[in-house]
């Protein structure tokens, strides 16, 4: 039975991906970029298309880097796949691997990142919780809000915690 011509592009896509982000120079969403780019001069699908298996793809890894164990055991990744993972072509499950630890990793840095990252009043933002840096009085957000100066020294800079 043939593949479609969207599980080649996948596959394809995933191969591109796996080799610009074998260097480590790029974000996900660069070597993405990069990778698309490659695909999309093969001239088999158009951009629209192109696009759309770049969506499922990054949804995937994202996915997978959220919810893949950190140990590479093959019963851990059994069972998050659901099936064997001596099922699945070598290559594939390599690259897959390979992507979604390096998303792991670019994830958890801008998780870090934005721990650190100072918001001032006026910001807008998600929900949270965020601390004064000037008193460390916490304040805590359910809804997208604007950040507003602190309600016990009117401290105007804030560190989500």
């Amino acid at each position: 039975m043939a593949k479609n011509k969207f599980v080649t592009a996948y596959a394809d896509l995933m191969e591109h991906l796996y080799l610009v982000m074998d260097d480590s120079l790029h974000s996900l969403a660069d070597a993405l970029e990069i990778a698309k780019h490659k695909l999309d001069k093969a001239g088999e699908l158009t951009t629209e298309e192109v696009n759309t298996i770049s969506d499922a793809l990054k949804r995937d890894i994202e996915s997978a880097a959220h919810g893949l164990p950190n140990h590479k055991d093959t019963s851990s990744l059994s069972e998050w796949f659901k099936f064997d993972i001596d099922l699945i072509e070598n290559f594939a499950l390599d690259a897959f691997l390979s992507l979604a630890d390096k998303t792991r990793l670019e994830l958890a840095k801008l998780g870090e990142q934005a721990k650190h990252h100072a918001y001032q009043s006026g910001d807008v933002t998600l929900p949270g919780t965020f601390v004064c840096q000037q008193c460390n009085k916490e304040i805590a957000f359910k809804t997208p809000s604007q950040i507003p100066e602190c309600p016990s020294c009117h401290g105007k800079t804030f560190i989500r915690i």
